[in-house]
């Protein structure tokens, strides 16, 4: 079980013979462990991106671990603040910033902002001045890919985020005195697992971005470079090593002379400490199909039916037998609740648990729970041999109303 480490299986295995549905385990030891080699660093300013896990544990870890915070919505900020997280730590990214949501980070705290669009320049530096302060700004650019190469994080479609060069260029800096535009924020892919990939992405990143910032008269002091770091999800996948990421960004941070590098990680921080643990309910065969239906699904795990790849699965208790094809389902009605393909033992039976690994980031708050009123998933941390219940599971009647 090259996902699974044994003080994880042993606390799932306790909680296994305690709850009768799904729950999550978040190894906090193994979280602090990386956070603690992700900061010994001077190349990279580093920021959470709270989209990938906003519990609050997680977020006691990656405080402690001294990383700032990138948040994207009211609530994500909120959640953050009531950490005890002080918002001068905090970043506003995202591309559906209006006047009102300006409004409410001005007024709570925040004076960080990646701008979108030319509407939420104009908006930031009207709230900055109906609130006499002054607002660091970093514009987000999308640029296009040559004919045949795709954008990893879009294919070969626009996306909502940011604008191409040429719109930025109706942009005049001097229209916005409360607005200090410090910067620009690039990130157009995500989950790769090539250092020179990578690096070679954000080489042929420095020019536009470099010629961009000398027509609207920025001194580029910061260069935001995003996340996209992957993990990885299948026994064969590479894995990023960090030491060569980091020379790589310090080669990229002196090719385009900025004073800062910032990151905004969120896979790559929590990803691997997150483990979701699930009864099985029943196995069939259904013509020449192995199948095996789950108490959760996509409700607890949509991932896998958005971007076809799957968390990888294993059974929690030892087994000898000689491993099966079986196709996984969860317990909605539509053939969207599937778990993917894996390859299990061909014993495994109705009183089994799964446990799905690397899902400490878009696992839980990225799926769909409420969708035929099954329970919410609880979910736990384990530090130094502790389990901790943060949320116990919730029942459809305490949120229907």
């Amino acid at each position: 079980m090259r996902f699974l480490s044994t003080p994880v299986k042993t606390a799932i295995n306790t909680l296994s013979q305690q709850l009768d549905s799904p729950f999550f385990v978040y190894d906090l030891d193994t979280l602090n462990a990386h956070l603690t080699r992700l900061v010994a660093q001077t190349e990279v300013k580093l920021w959470y991106a709270v989209k990938a896990n906003p519990l609050s544990k997680i977020i006691h870890s990656l405080d402690s671990a001294g990383f700032n915070f990138d948040v994207a919505s009211k609530g994500e900020l909120e959640q953050v603040l009531a950490q005890g997280i002080n918002s001068d730590r905090v970043l506003n990214t995202g591309p559906a910033k209006s006047p009102q949501q300006i409004k409410h980070f001005i007024a709570r705290g925040v004076r960080i902002f990646v701008a979108e669009s030319l509407n939420q320049v104009r908006w930031l530096n009207q709230q900055a001045q109906l609130q006499n302060t002054q607002l660091q700004v970093l514009l987000r650019v999308q640029l296009r890919w040559p004919a045949g190469e795709k954008n990893p994080l879009g294919g070969d479609s626009l996306t909502p985020f940011g604008l191409g060069c040429n719109e930025w260029q109706a942009l005049n800096t001097a229209d916005y005195p409360a607005l200090s535009f410090d910067g620009l924020h690039i990130f157009q892919w995500g989950n790769m697992l090539s250092t020179q990939k990578l690096s070679a992405l954000w080489s042929q990143m420095i020019a536009p971005l470099a010629n961009l910032a000398s027509n609207l008269n920025i001194n580029l002091k910061i260069l935001d470079l995003g996340g996209g770091l992957g993990i990885p999800y299948s026994a064969n996948d590479a894995t990023l090593e960090w030491d060569e990421l980091i020379a790589a960004l310090a080669n990229i941070k002196r090719e385009a002379g900025v004073e800062q590098l910032w990151m905004e990680l969120g896979r790559y921080a929590v990803g691997e400490c997150g483990h979701y643990a699930n009864p099985v309910v029943e196995r069939k065969q259904n013509y020449d199909q192995q199948q095996v239906i789950l108490t959760g699904g996509i409700n607890h795990l949509l991932r896998p039916a958005v971007t076809s790849q799957d968390f990888p699965a294993a059974l929690l208790r030892e087994s000898t037998a000689p491993m099966q094809a079986m196709s996984l389902y969860g317990p909605l009605c539509t053939a969207l609740d599937c778990l993917g393909e894996h390859s299990l033992p061909g014993d495994l039976n109705e009183q089994d648990w799964l446990v799905f690994s690397q899902c400490g980031a878009y696992g839980f708050t990225e799926s769909m729970p409420y969708f035929l009123c099954h329970e919410l998933a609880a979910e736990y941390t384990l530090q130094q041999g502790q389990l901790t219940c943060v949320r116990q599971a919730q029942d459809a009647s305490d949120y229907l109303r």
